[in-house]
């Protein structure tokens, strides 16, 4: 009996550990909570461009600029400009001497007037065989044809020393350098004396620089994604920082019309008037530009978007359910931000939103 009173109470416990496990299970299962809505503010979608301001650094640049480079070789003659010299158009600024040339000029001279001289004496002489033949048998047809030969050949040889010595004063041209506009001299590089010419140019240094500076081009590149937003002569301000507490104003004058491959960018180019001469070239500039924004966007606020390592994108709330949305960004104004991507006006974004919102949480 002994034996089989300990199998009965083996069993009794056995029995008793398996209710006590199912027992655990089932608390185990009450206890599963189902996830409780969150709440979060939502915005709209709103379809409409925001037009914004943008500040831009651009660059003061000479609306006219020219390095000044012989033409021909020469000695320094003269130079009648120096560093900071006002020109005017026409003026002159230097003068080189060559005797070579000269002489080429004189010798091309010299041989215009002899074929010229050849020329009226073949001309006038086919005319008085030409009024003598008139008279029956008075001049043979012949002659009178190799004298009408003979002037013809006489005008091309005249017509040839002609350009010729045409070319050579075009030569003698070169010896005496003018002004090509109205500017100031900012550099100098040589001095009576010199022996200049196209091959003697000494690191590419120009004789002389020439820069117009009464009229000035504002340079700034305009980012790709806001090129398009501008408009032909919208008004600008600009600053800079040797005039502190001044504002300049202008109007876009003109734009490249292509990106650069380098920066992905567009130049974009303001004239200002300096007649005072208080802007100098080179200076730099903070330039305030307006944009229009852009038609194909939407606008959400600036909180709305989350930026991450990896994507931007905004939370959409669809069905009480989240759902990630990748955006590009456009124009910022105050709160609002312009945003491209699978949005339509009318959508409902979280405001304010975090990389903590899951894609598919339940949004109450």
């Amino acid at each position: 009996m002994q034996p089989y009173k300990t199998f009965v109470q083996i069993l009794l416990v056995a029995g008793t550990a398996v209710m006590m496990t199912s027992c655990h299970h089932s608390d185990a299962k009450a206890k599963v909570k189902i996830p409780t809505p969150k709440k979060y503010a939502l915005a709209t979608v709103v379809k409409q461009p925001l037009a914004t301001s943008l500040q831009l650094p651009g660059v003061l640049e000479a609306f006219e600029k020219v390095s000044i480079f012989p033409k021909v070789n020469g000695f320094i003659k003269t130079v009648a400009v120096d560093r900071g010299s006002h020109v005017h158009k026409g003026q002159l600024l230097l003068q080189l001497e060559a005797p070579e040339i000269m002489e080429q000029y004189l010798a091309a001279q010299s041989r215009y007037l002899q074929a010229s001289a050849l020329y009226a004496a073949s001309k006038d002489n086919f005319e008085r065989m030409l009024a003598t033949s008139e008279t029956p048998g008075t001049i043979a047809p012949h002659d009178l044809e190799m004298a009408r030969a003979k002037m013809l050949a006489d005008s091309a040889l005249m017509n040839t020393e002609k350009s010729n010595l045409a070319a050579a004063q075009v030569m003698k041209g070169y010896l005496i350098v003018t002004a090509p506009f109205d500017g100031v001299i900012t550099e100098r590089n040589i001095h009576p004396g010199a022996l200049v010419g196209p091959a003697t140019k000494v690191d590419d240094k120009p004789m002389l620089m020439l820069e117009q500076e009464g009229r000035l081009r504002l340079v700034l590149q305009v980012p790709e994604i806001l090129s398009a937003q501008l408009k032909e002569a919208a008004p600008v301000t600009f600053q800079v920082n040797a005039l502190p507490g001044t504002t300049f104003r202008g109007a876009i004058s003109r734009q490249a019309g292509t990106l650069s491959d380098r920066y992905r960018s567009e130049a974009v180019e303001i004239d200002v008037p300096n007649k005072d001469n208080s802007l100098k070239s080179g200076m730099y500039a903070e330039v305030t530009l307006p944009v229009d924004g852009s038609a194909k966007a939407v606008v959400v606020p600036g909180s709305a978007v989350v930026a991450s390592t990896e994507r931007k994108y905004v939370v959409v709330v669809k069905d009480h359910h989240a759902k990630w949305i990748d955006v590009q960004e456009g124009n910022h104004h105050n709160d609002s931000t312009e945003v491209f991507g699978d949005l339509h006006e009318g959508d409902q974004v979280i405001a304010v939103a975090t990389d903590e919102i899951k894609e598919g949480a339940i949004i109450e």
